[in-house]
């Protein structure tokens, strides 16, 4: 029996890290510098690249005896005990017509260029000669640009390496804890009566999530023996909700519920979110809310807002009504009187911005 074959074709990718700068030198007193000596320089400040130290040397008589009628420089590599590859390029700006550079685009790789302890030094040795400086100053000035591209092979290899291990490293599973925990009810040690439905609890995970809870477990009036409470004012599906939320940052999934019954859940959820100081839930409601604006049910919504100082629900339902012509319905809606007697503020901001749409 003949052994199967197979092959397979795989693929792999290293990208080195570069990073770029341009640094001006401006000698300025060009004329006092000329003639100070044959292999005098005259240093730039330091500047840093990739991670690296570096700085230019200007030698106004050249670098050595047989470069004296020449100006050199050189781009100097600082960091000590240091191994770099790097593309540079030294020149003398013209200041007259100076123009702003180029793009940066990555240089040819036959140009590359090691700088470490034995070679920390690279440059010109014949720049420009010197008598045909005279069209590069201006004002008695000199200016030398520096561009340089550091290649960190260190980075990118470190980078791969990283991915390769992260790629092992299985996806956080600290929800999925949360929530066994809630629904195991292991070792909880609070109990919630709600409408006659009990609910168990941890008072730590309660009190780390919601300031309202730490308040009534951990707070100075607290009794920390204390293990049953009583919700009033609350159904159990939207307690229930509430405690899910504090366990894995999510809402319940809605799809079953009507289009009545999912905005009823949502304000009754805001309400709760409110209650607790739950204010990342409570977004999350405004929002859902926000979405399904009419002119039947702006007025409660406003009302709603008003009352739990929800400021996100309350501009998506001013902008609602004064925007186009649903001003005449809204103001025809049941409950728009009742809007009136209870939030009088609230409808002089929605005539204010009605005022102001109008005139724009």
């Amino acid at each position: 029996m003949a052994a199967s074959q197979s092959s397979l074709t795989t693929t792999s990718t290293c990208a080195a890290e570069t990073a770029h700068g341009t640094h001006l030198f401006r000698i300025t007193g060009y004329s006092l510098y000329s003639g100070i000596g044959v292999g005098e320089r005259i240093k730039s400040a330091t500047l840093a690249v990739g991670g690296y130290e570096w700085r230019l040397s200007y030698y106004p008589d050249g670098n050595n005896e047989e470069y004296k009628d020449w100006l050199s420089v050189f781009l100097d590599l600082k960091t000590e005990d240091a191994e770099v590859r790097a593309f540079f390029d030294l020149r003398l700006v013209d200041q007259a017509t100076q123009q702003a550079p180029p793009p940066f685009t990555v240089p040819n790789p036959s140009e590359i260029t090691l700088f470490d302890s034995d070679a920390p030094s690279w440059g010109y040795r014949q720049l420009r000669k010197k008598r045909k400086l005279k069209k590069y100053i201006l004002d008695d000035a000199l200016l030398i640009e520096c561009s340089l591209t550091v290649i960190n092979f260190k980075e990118a290899l470190a980078a791969e390496t990283m991915m390769k291990y992260e790629d092992q490293v299985p996806r956080s599973d600290l929800l999925d804890n949360l929530r066994n925990l809630l629904e195991t009810q292991e070792v909880a040690d609070v109990s919630f009566n709600v409408n006659g439905e009990v609910f168990l609890a941890h008072k730590v995970i309660l009190a780390m999530r919601s300031p309202v809870f730490k308040a009534e477990f951990y707070g100075p009036m607290s009794n920390e023996c204390k293990r049953s409470l009583t919700i009033e004012d609350m159904q159990p599906p939207v307690f229930k909700a509430l405690l899910q939320f504090i366990y894995t940052d999510s809402l319940p999934p809605m799809d079953e519920l009507n289009d009545e019954e999912y905005e009823e859940m949502v304000k009754h959820l805001l309400v709760a979110a409110d209650r607790y100081a739950m204010e990342r839930m409570k977004l999350m409601c405004e929002s859902k809310l926000c979405d399904i604006l009419l002119a039947e049910n702006v007025t409660t919504r406003l009302a709603l807002a008003d009352q739990h100082h929800c400021s996100m629900l309350k501009d998506a339902c001013i902008e609602f009504i004064s925007s186009s012509n649903r001003m005449a319905d809204v103001v025809a809606s049941k409950g728009y009187e009742r809007l009136k007697r209870t939030c009088p503020t609230t409808c002089a901001d929605i005539l204010e911005k009605a005022a102001k749409a109008r005139k724009i």
